[in-house]
């Protein structure tokens, strides 16, 4: 670029007319900050190409706000519950004094009326700007809202008395190094990440050791979130902590290992977690999913199901015999959506029996059994012994192999009420998953009734959502139909506020529900393929995952760019 004329605006021209860097190395930064997507202040002092002082004082000069030292700062006085922690981190801003219906706010670069703005609509409160140095602002940002770190794990005191309930299973050894794992503020700490875990609707547990780190991450409505950073020191501890409280092995850490944990949160309540432990290149990664009873009792009308989708579910679970499949990948609601269904079906005059693995969710009323392939109880040992039980509603908690798939349809075929769930992406490729499985056409055919392909999106928050404003040529790439223009909705998107997370709040399903219509029966018959089976739903009518996505955006459910994040923008 040498040669031709270099022109800054604002910030940047200021900084290069002091002196304080060259033209050329302003044009550099700025591209590189760009690239890095961090701010031209936080790119110029981080790699040292300028004095963070020295630009703070340009800046204060320039735009005429106040200059101040956060040395001076005590960080007792800072209000930390006005401006939401994700503005914080966002714009690297931080609230240092509230004097009545004003907000001063610490910042670097003031000229971010972004940044002004989001804080004003958060804070409802008139917001002025102090300028600061860019690396003690980092700082203190840091010491005031980062994770759990090793000196507050060494000293933290949580609730050490939650009564933990532990499955009895008296074949495994749970002494050996348990002494070590329950040291106080170990098992404060555990106690703590399980409690803040249920409060915050997380759905997983992550602990995971590195190298030279360990954190713990919990999935909140699917995103995942760092929410500690113990000492690497404490990995061994935590890690024999849980494997007790879970009535695993701790001294065998080279295999994988399946535990439970019943935690007591009430005197009527208690949540379950299932956990699984997995050796690492540097130690036990742990996953604690998280199991409520309440989410199979909240009721089909809960789940987000389309009008016309629950009919077809409704009249699905009605039919005295054939097979009922849902499908998605891990984490997108399969096991609520299956005991949605059993909970309707589970009258006094219903024999139901269930095989699973494992068992997620205790209903009254239900025969469950846990498979178990180290003694040999598999799905399909499970499913034979079922139909000499006199069963009217067999749930199969997955098909995973030809023998499986062929006593399930034929006990389909004979008068029983089949539930089941397979791992594919849609529902049209479930019918020929079985067909690739094995199972001959002509079953496939006459023996399931439904099949439902469902994901997970988060709901916007409605406290916080805004009109987005999209051209209607933009909405018809994405699959708006004219009728659906014509209609006048509204499209909103996510902003974040002190009741949500990123702008969303809880989760709702999107559902594909495609009943086996005598057009698609032929089709499977023809062993046609599942662009064919697609074709014909949607002549049925049937919506798919993309378009009911896109209802929900109508409906203001939820954003255009969870839905493309959701169902990949097809």
């Amino acid at each position: 670029m040498s040669g031709q004329p270099i022109s800054f605006g604002g910030l940047a021209r200021q900084i290069v007319n002091e002196g304080i860097v060259s033209a050329e190395m302003m044009q550099r930064a700025i591209t590189d900050a760009q690239m890095e997507k961090v701010t031209l202040i936080n790119y110029l002092v981080t790699r040292k190409l300028a004095k963070a002082d020295k630009i703070a004082w340009v800046i204060a000069r320039e735009f005429g706000d106040a200059l101040f030292d956060l040395d001076t700062l005590d960080p007792e006085i800072i209000p930390k519950d006005i401006i939401d922690e994700k503005i914080i981190r966002q714009f690297s801003v931080i609230p240092i004094y509230k004097r009545g219906s004003r907000l001063f706010v610490a910042m670097s670069d003031p000229t971010r009326a972004d940044a002004l703005e989001a804080i004003r609509f958060g804070s409802r409160l008139a917001v002025e700007a102090v300028v600061v140095e860019e690396d003690k602002l980092v700082k203190l940002i840091e010491r005031q809202y980062e994770v759990m770190t090793t000196a507050e794990f060494s000293g933290f005191e949580g609730d050490s008395d939650l009564d933990v309930e532990t499955e009895n299973t008296s074949d495994k050894n749970t002494d050996n190094g348990a002494s070590g794992a329950e040291e106080a503020p170990v098992v404060k700490f555990i106690n703590k990440m399980l409690v803040d875990a249920i409060r915050m609707g997380a759905s997983d547990l992550h602990f995971e050791p590195y190298e030279k780190s360990y954190r713990i991450r919990y999935r909140v409505d699917g995103v995942m979130r760092e929410v500690a950073k113990p000492p690497i020191q404490m990995a061994n501890k935590l890690a024999a902590r849980l494997k007790v409280m879970s009535q695993m092995d701790i001294s065998e850490r080279r295999m994988p290992q399946d535990g439970r944990i019943k935690l007591k949160v009430s005197k009527t309540k208690a949540i379950d977690f299932r956990v699984n432990s997995l050796p690492t290149l540097y130690g036990e990664k742990i996953v604690l999913r998280i199991l409520d009873a309440s989410s199979a009792m909240l009721g089909i009308d809960a789940l987000g199901y389309e009008p016309a989708q629950k009919e077809l579910f409704m009249a699905a679970l009605e039919r005295p015999q054939g097979m009922l499949l849902i499908t998605g990948p891990t984490g997108s609601g399969k096991t609520v959506s299956l005991y949605t269904g059993l909970n309707i079906l589970n009258t006094v005059d219903t024999n139901i029996s269930t095989a699973e693995d494992p068992v997620e969710i205790n209903l009254e009323g239900i025969n469950q059994v846990q498979v178990n392939l180290k003694t040999g109880l598999t799905f399909a040992v499970a499913l034979r012994a079922f139909l000499r039980q006199d069963p009217d509603i067999v749930m199969v908690g997955e098909i995973r192999d030809l023998e499986t798939a062929e006593i399930a349809v034929k006990a389909a075929q004979t008068g029983h009420m089949v539930m089941s769930t397979l791992h594919t992406n849609s529902a049209p490729e479930t019918l020929t998953r079985l067909r690739n499985m094995g199972v001959p056409s002509f079953n496939i055919a006459t023996s399931v009734n439904l099949v439902i392909a469902q994901r997970l999106t988060r709901r916007l928050c409605p406290a916080c959502k805004q009109l987005s404003d999209i051209p209607k040529k933009s909405l018809k790439e994405m699959g708006f139909t004219d009728e659906d223009i014509a209609t006048g909705f509204k499209v909103y998107q996510p902003v974040g506020c002190s009741e949500c997370r990123d702008g969303y709040k809880g989760r709702v399903g999107i559902y594909e529900v495609m009943k086996v219509t005598s057009e698609i029966a032929r089709i499977i018959m023809e062993e046609g393929n599942s662009i064919e089976i697609a074709e014909a739903a949607r002549r049925a009518g049937f919506n798919d995952l993309r378009r009911s996505g896109l209802e929900k955006v109508m409906q203001g459910v939820t954003s255009l760019q969870e839905i493309n994040r959701v169902t990949g923008g097809e």
